[in-house]
């Protein structure tokens, strides 16, 4: 796991010295190594932080070069099958000067060309620098575990692993992007290529771009998606569960390959359990799992499940002990982020990775099994909605909508009423929902004159919507492309790599996720009664018989309602309380903690306002 930023321009680079600041924001990302490239004529840099996982030798120094010296790599992630890649390529008369598998990746690139990423399994951004064809290749894994940034202006071309290292760059003024915004109050995230930050865009997953050295209009592609649904109701449970059991242990396989430490991150639920079974099986060596506790909050305590599940498969377990967390960790967060986050269990992965990467290097996680194979509520809520709406008439439901808009922010149910008031897409739209669009005219009043052409956040989201992908299988499908790259993946990149942690996800074998989109009925995902149901009677036939796989799932949750009460709460209305002005309606900052006072469920959007406040502060961004 690593960090990298790069420029071209069409003039020569005046401060290479700014290249290596840039670079060097992010040393967490890369504590082991740092290199620079500077091309014979100065119009591209790239530079580079290394953490060594594969191939600990200097041959693994990057930006590394091919033996030709025409293609230079800076490269972040994994490539799980590079030994099968290089296999192959040396039996098509490749050569190979080191054992990593950013060389393997240069080498696929140098046999397949842009095809190259077919090939590829495993969680990545790259930029490779082609010198004989005068253009830069960059790209990014079908998941988004890997984040890629980039701004395209005044004939530079600047791109960079995290926000920050643009943000170093003198040239680049820290505007705030409004969609951006909007998308950030509607759900807690910026998805796609939005930004919060005007003129810098994202790099989607499962995109691919090249820029030539003229820097004309970068190109732009998709180079895979998620399979058409599945219309075949005739494969049996059993032979689900075997398909799945050998995709899944094969993933798990590749994951424990490193030349570093390798633990397994078990919180004692479905997801990660599995994981643990099938490393175990799999692995030659002893398996070591980790989780993490929070004293005083009992009903977050998976403990108990985490051991009984390291008991039964003899692992070298840890329960490590979390430390009430301080206020004092919310600004560190708000600039590790870029971004600014409200996902408020960034606390608790930064916690847990800060505990593990005291005993190793990469840690092997269960993201990804809730949105391939259907584990959240709002999957199932898709269902009882569908019902209700067959009940109730277009008037009715209507009715019940606009009602519901007047209900106070954080009233408990508001946001599933106002999804039966509407038609399939609008109940898709409402999932997740922090701020509706009343709300945020309220709150955002400062800038009304400014909001008028702005992109709608939930016209985008509906616009996800699959209705071939039935139920809840459209729902899936969105989640999957959007709160799993833009909100859970990058909790974990940003939680993990600010302590140097690489984290790993066998679910997310892209192998698995065309299983669990092209093969698997919805009827095995989730019912009126059960979630998650085929990988759960996976989990029954793997799991001691006396883990209680049908309790609610918790994950690294943070008891954030409870510590609002303490010091947490007056911190948060400390820092809104001096909220920008030109912004936030200060008057609906009051009202909802008010709410928040009066027991409406508002904890979680006055987090996400508070993080957007601290991120602001802290970048100096301005309108």
């Amino acid at each position: 796991m690593c960090g990298f930023v790069g420029i071209a321009s069409k003039a020569p680079l005046q401060r290479v010295d700014q290249l290596l600041t840039m670079r060097d924001t992010m040393i967490h990302r890369g504590p082991d190594d740092a290199g620079v490239f500077l091309s014979q004529d100065g119009r591209v840099g790239l530079a580079h932080r290394r953490l060594a996982i594969i191939d600990l030798s200097p041959g693994g120094h990057q930006p590394m070069t091919d033996i030709a010296g025409e293609i230079i790599i800076v490269f972040n992630g994994e490539i799980y099958n590079y030994q099968e890649l290089r296999r192959e390529l040396e039996s098509r008369g490749h050569r190979f000067r080191t054992v990593s598998d950013t060389e393997v990746l240069i080498e696929a690139y140098r046999a397949w060309g842009e095809d190259c990423l077919a090939h590829l399994n495993g969680m990545f951004s790259f930029c490779l620098c082609d010198q004989k064809s005068q253009r830069l290749f960059l790209a990014r894994d079908r998941a988004g575990e890997k984040p890629l940034f980039y701004e395209y202006s005044n004939g530079r071309f600047v791109f960079a692993s995290e926000l920050k290292a643009l943000m170093a760059d003198p040239e680049q003024p820290r505007r705030l992007d409004l969609d951006g915004l909007e998308f950030y109050l509607t759900y807690g995230h910026i998805p796609g290529s939005y930004c919060i930050l005007k003129g810098i865009y994202k790099l989607p997953p499962a995109h691919a771009m090249t820029v030539d050295f003229e820097l004309h209009e970068p190109r732009v592609w998709q180079y895979w998606q998620l399979p058409a649904p599945c219309n075949d109701n005739t494969s049996s449970m059993d032979s689900m569960l075997e398909e799945l059991e050998v995709l899944l242990r094969d993933a798990v396989k590749r994951q424990l390959v490193a030349d570093v430490p390798v633990g397994v991150l078990l919180s004692g639920g479905v997801d990660s359990s599995l994981v643990t079974a099938l490393a175990a099986e799999t692995s030659s060596m002893p398996i070591r799992t980790f989780t993490i506790t929070f004293p005083g909050h009992g009903s977050y305590n998976e403990a108990p499940y985490a051991r009984i599940v390291a008991d039964n498969f003899g692992t070298q377990h840890t329960e490590l002990v979390a430390e009430p967390a301080s206020v004092e960790l919310l600004p560190k967060l708000a600039r590790q982020y870029d971004e600014p986050m409200c996902d408020s269990s960034m606390v608790p992965t930064y916690l847990v990775s800060n505990l593990i990467r005291q005993h190793c290097k990469v840690a092997v996680g269960g993201d990804g099994g809730d949105e391939l194979f259907g584990g959240y509520f709002n999957h199932q809520w898709l269902l009882y909605q569908e019902r209700l709406r067959r009940i109730l008439p277009p008037l009715i439901r209507n009715v019940i909508k606009s009602s519901a808009l007047h209900l106070p922010v954080g009233f408990r149910g508001r946001n599933g009423v106002l999804a039966i008031g509407g038609e399939l897409r609008d109940a898709m739209a409402t999932s997740g929902l922090f701020f509706d669009s009343r709300t945020r005219e309220r709150l955002l009043n400062p800038l009304h004159e400014k909001r008028g052409l702005l992109i709608n956040p939930e016209t985008y989201k509906a616009g996800l919507c699959e209705p071939e992908r039935g139920l809840p299988g459209l729902g899936m499908a969105a989640d999957f492309r959007m709160y799993l790259p833009d909100d859970i993946l990058v909790k974990v990149d940003r939680a993990s790599m600010l302590n140097s942690l690489e984290v790993r996800a066998p679910l997310l074998d892209h192998r698995v996720i065309e299983f669990a989109f092209g093969r698997v009925p919805n009827h095995f995902r989730v019912t009126t009664k059960e979630r998650k149901i085929l990988l759960r009677k996976l989990a029954s036939r793997l799991l001691p018989q006396h883990l209680d796989l049908s309790r609610p799932k918790r994950g690294f949750s943070l008891p954030l309602r409870a510590w609002f009460k303490g010091d947490w709460g007056s911190y948060v209305e400390e820092v809104l309380m001096d909220a920008d002005r030109d912004i936030f309606d200060l008057k609906t900052i009051k009202t909802i903690i008010k709410g928040q006072r009066c027991g409406f469920n508002n904890s979680e959007r006055l987090f996400a306002l508070t993080m957007f406040e601290l991120w602001r502060r802290t970048y100096k961004v301005s309108l």
